[in-house]
């Protein structure tokens, strides 16, 4: 079997036995990259020369610390490009970043290469992680490996459509309203955005800083954990991390779910949800059901009210995290005879319409007189959003739904109309809003042959218990297909 055909989990059994390397990984990794990647165009930067340098001195550490080894590391993983990677670019898919290389590793980062692995290469993304199709990237879209007409979902689509396509074992996603589960389903691959604060935001650079998280995507539950514990843990650079202990996430998954209480939010199943991705989700639900697991019909009442709260909660933030990008400390520098003109022509030139369209929506919402209006409500929103999940997790453990109301769409059919673009995310946002854990995993094709996600919804810190669920529904779906390229 080739290297991109194995599972994350099947790699690293190979490399504890010691019948793969480091440098094997990135040697087999390129060659499917150099194979599919000019028509998935999941990667912004791939460089296999300094892989493999990484990959050989992390093999020599290895052996320097063979007295006492551990399991062997050494998985090349593929990066977002809004995470710093020391020796790498970071772009955030933005022109005003363009050659940008960041004197540090994100905390995610350098866990990994501490344990031995190494990074594989950049994924493409939306711009500063804005948009649900990775379109809106500066460079060049990315490509679903499923259809290559279709979007493969953002912003993490890069990511995702990597790990699809073979080009990646592991890859690492930001989530600020869904930007690692919509493209997981889109992509038919496993993707989960962690409680709030379960993984280090260091070096994750800024979105919403409030909403964005850091995690894993992979092609199965198995590997998720594997990652999911390579990654997370308490972060003193992070004031917001959370000081708890990371169990081995891997003890939970097991194939049982009796006794379990898995919870259908009836606002979930409404209007505008494709009657394919309502049939396959429910019948994801109705085989954890005949596993043991009671399912009862909840209400999250405020859901309508979730989108239109996020897009004034997410740009405000983005207006004033993206106040720093002037064209004078770093990056892309516009021309002018003042300060302002320089400034005014950098992020005119700099930033792309869908940037600049949520920083002038966050800074209207922030502005005088209308705080209290917008923002400030948009708060209360959330509140009561947060409220609403508290109540069902009185009454169940875990949450199924969607993943998104639709397949992955075609290519430039909704770069028109912002809107329907962002009704993509009708039932991921309000898990951002919330901070709780959830976890999409494939669930089904539709009659063209597309990937459908089920979402698993958690109270916090309940990876764990996402996992275990999302293992067990696994194991009673079968092996899920791969996209043929």
């Amino acid at each position: 079997m080739e290297i991109h055909e194995l599972t994350l989990t099947e790699v690293q059994d190979l490399l504890d036995r010691g019948e793969l390397s480091g440098t094997d990984l990135v040697e087999g990794l390129y060659t499917r990259i150099d194979a599919v990647e000019d028509k998935v165009q999941a990667f912004l930067e791939l460089d296999r020369e300094r892989a493999l340098a990484e990959a050989k001195e992390a093999g020599k550490a290895q052996i320097a610390r063979e007295a006492d080894p551990g399991p062997r590391a050494g998985v090349p993983v593929a990066v977002k490009d809004n995470v710093c990677t020391m020796g790498w670019k970071t772009t955030c898919a933005s022109r005003i970043l363009f050659n940008f290389r960041p004197p540090y590793d994100a905390t995610v980062v350098a866990r990994l290469r501490q344990q031995g692995h190494t990074v594989l290469g950049k994924t493409n993304m939306d711009e500063f992680a804005m948009g649900s199709s990775t379109e809106h990237s500066a460079f060049h879209p990315t490509r679903n490996p499923w259809d290559l007409t279709r979007v493969p979902g953002g912003s993490s689509g890069g990511s995702a459509a990597a790990v699809a396509a073979g080009e990646a074992l592991f890859a690492l996603g930001s989530d600020t309203g869904g930007s690692i589960r919509l493209p997981a389903a889109f992509c038919g691959v496993v993707g989960l955005k962690p409680t709030y604060g379960r993984v280090s935001r260091y070096g994750l650079v800024a979105y919403a800083s409030s909403l964005d998280q850091i995690g894993p995507i992979t092609r199965t539950v198995a590997d998720c954990a594997l990652a999911l514990g390579w990654i997370a843990g308490h972060d003193p650079l992070d004031s917001t991390s959370l000081a708890a202990e990371v169990p081995d996430y891997r003890t939970f998954l097991r194939p049982e779910v009796r006794g379990l209480r898995i919870g259908l939010p009836k606002e979930y199943f409404g209007e505008g949800l494709d009657p394919e991705v309502r049939g396959a989700v429910e019948k994801a639900v109705q085989q954890l059901e005949e596993g043991g697991a009671a399912v009862l019909e909840v209400s999250l009442p405020h859901t309508e009210y979730a989108l239109a709260a996020y897009y004034l909660i997410a740009p405000a933030e983005a207006s004033s995290n993206l106040a720093r990008y002037d064209g004078v400390r770093y990056g892309f520098r516009g021309e002018g005879s003042d300060i302002v003109e320089l400034y005014s022509d950098t992020r005119r030139r700099g930033f792309g319409d869908e940037v600049k369209r949520r920083i002038m929506l966050g800074t209207y919402a922030l502005s005088a007189g209308y705080y209290d209006a917008y923002y400030l409500n948009a708060l209360r929103v959330r509140t009561l959003i947060r409220r609403d999940f508290e109540a069902a997790f009185q009454k169940v453990d875990v949450l199924a739904c969607p993943t998104s109301p639709t397949v992955a769409f075609r290519l430039g059919e909704r770069t028109d109309d912002p809107m329907q673009m962002y009704l993509s995310d009708i039932y991921t946002v309000p898990v951002n809003l919330a901070g709780l854990p959830a976890l999409s995993v494939p669930c089904g094709l539709n009659h063209e042959g597309l990937p459908i996600g089920l979402q698993l919804i958690g109270p916090p810190l309940s990876e764990g218990r996402l996992l275990q669920v999302g293992y067990a529904y696994e194991e009673r779906r079968g092996p899920f297909p791969r996209p043929q390229l």
